[in-house]
């Protein structure tokens, strides 16, 4: 767990408060647009809810894996195919509302600062800025105000050994394997064949470390949404935008954390919409700490006697 430690000791702080109205999302996986690209099935849902949060004044964090590069070299390429999401994600950054965090799949954006400088614009054709000087971050730590409550973020590839560790042997399989299979149709890592194993070994580090250190901690990576209710756990996952016919997102609203679903829903005449449904919560943040601490000075209580 040391390099969810490293993470948590460098991460950017971020000052909240119950006003505040964040959504985070990983995972999105933005390719080339082909056969191989997970993120096209997806896309149209993906900008209906960014297009709902950019409206209604929230702030946009992306918990890593935003773009596919392992499978594609060129980030260029891909903010061509999907301008319409670069488009609205500048307009964000533009006015302050933008916060990005590398993952194993586009861990590159650490040492490439420039590399989302500019994106190419289909419709003006030509280069447009997109987020020229921002950095992406490994980690962020949110902190509420006036209570100093802390919500770590992070991807999460810091508890998988073979992403983080051994990122460049992962990539190659997944560069030289995984995507001329997926073009055959054959399921990629992206989109579940990362086996429940290994996903719960991941899972069971970053529970373990958020309740060692008693800090709420949310990141992305394993792909399964995740918001127990308070006093279960201090760790929540907020998904990908990947999954078949949906994308999961969380929500940071009014001192309350949500977690919802983005999907295609038909109307009674027939017609098709992207709509929004609360899958759990909300629940207080401000409530995993009182219940955790409540909880675990019942479990310090009981093995004393």
């Amino acid at each position: 767990m040391n390099h969810i430690t490293r993470a948590y000791k460098n991460a950017k702080i971020v000052p909240i408060s119950d006003s505040s109205r964040i959504v985070l999302i990983s995972d999105c996986h933005r390719g080339y647009g082909g056969w191989a690209d997970n993120f096209a099935v997806n896309q149209n849902t993906y900008f209906a809810a960014l297009r709902h949060y950019e409206r209604n004044g929230f702030t946009y964090i992306e918990l890593g894996d935003g773009d596919e590069l392992w499978e594609n070299r060129r980030f260029e390429n891909i903010s061509a195919v999907h301008c319409h999401v670069f488009w609205l994600l500048a307009k964000m950054h533009d006015e302050g509302r933008l916060y990005m965090l590398y993952g194993n799949h586009d861990i590159e954006k650490r040492k490439k600062p420039h590399l989302m400088d500019t994106y190419y614009d289909a419709t003006e054709t030509r280069a447009r800025p997109l987020f020229p000087g921002m950095p992406v971050y490994e980690s962020l730590l949110l902190r509420r105000e006036p209570t100093n409550e802390d919500i770590f973020l992070l991807h999460g590839h810091q508890a998988d050994f073979l992403n983080d560790n051994l990122w460049r042997l992962a990539r190659f399989l997944v560069r030289y394997l995984w995507k001329p299979l997926q073009v055959v149709g054959v399921k990629a890592p992206t989109t579940g064949v990362i086996t429940s194993k290994a996903q719960m070994k991941t899972e069971k580090k970053l529970s373990d470390w958020a309740g060692e250190h008693r800090t709420l901690t949310i990141a992305g990576h394993t792909h399964r949404p995740m918001l127990p209710e308070p006093g279960a756990s201090l760790y929540l996952n907020d998904g990908s935008c990947v999954h078949p016919r949906c994308i999961t997102c969380i929500e940071l609203t009014s001192g309350a954390v949500s977690l919802v679903k983005w999907s295609h829903k038909t109307r009674p005449d027939g017609n098709l919409y992207v709509g929004r449904d609360v899958l759990a919560g909300p629940y207080r943040i401000a409530g995993y700490y009182r219940e955790y601490v409540k909880e675990n000075a019942v479990n310090s209580l009981t093995a004393t006697k």
